[in-house]
């Protein structure tokens, strides 16, 4: 795994992915009373093919969510507001990974059952988690043993998990 400090992601979009991470631990953590700390965020460009592309992965047993980074720009360049809602949601799922559980059935329920009760059935976040073929028609979720593409760098996202810091100094 190539770490790539170099690319710049931008600064609207780090923000935006901080806070969307600090919202998602709270909620997870107000739903299930299950939190996780220390984990970083890494961008990694993972590309897309006639079958579709994937948003992200967490590598179990890791500390890191990688997001892939073809689905934002595409996003960003086609229809920003998308933007903030989509990497919500990605980022649900994968933390919902992270505070373990495996299973892909289990975790999209989850995901769909937080995002319901925290922002409501009419949400862009919860209609994601019910259908986001809808919106993103050749998104397709990894596979047991999907393995990405080892010599593509990843830009970690400095600062993350923004509130853990902050209590790990204090």
């Amino acid at each position: 795994m190539k770490v790539d400090n170099n690319l710049n992601t931008g600064e609207l979009l780090t923000d935006d992915l901080i806070d969307s991470f600090e919202l998602v631990k709270e909620i997870v953590r107000k739903s299930y009373g299950r939190s996780r700390a220390g984990l970083m965020l890494g961008l990694q460009e993972l590309g897309a093919t006639f079958k579709g592309f994937i948003g992200a992965y967490y590598p179990l047993t890791s500390n890191i969510i990688i997001m892939n980074k073809t689905p934002i720009r595409r996003i960003n360049e086609t229809n920003p507001k998308l933007l903030k809602p989509y990497s919500t949601h990605i980022l649900l799922h994968e933390y919902i990974h992270s505070i373990g559980f495996i299973d892909e059935n289990i975790v999209r329920q989850k995901t769909y059952e937080i995002s319901k009760e925290h922002f409501g059935e009419q949400h862009l976040i919860t209609k994601f988690s019910t259908n986001i073929e809808r919106f993103f028609p050749y998104l397709v979720y990894p596979v047991h043993g999907w393995i990405p593409q080892l010599d593509a760098p990843i830009e970690l996202i400095k600062g993350f998990d923004r509130s853990s810091i902050n209590n790990y100094i204090a």
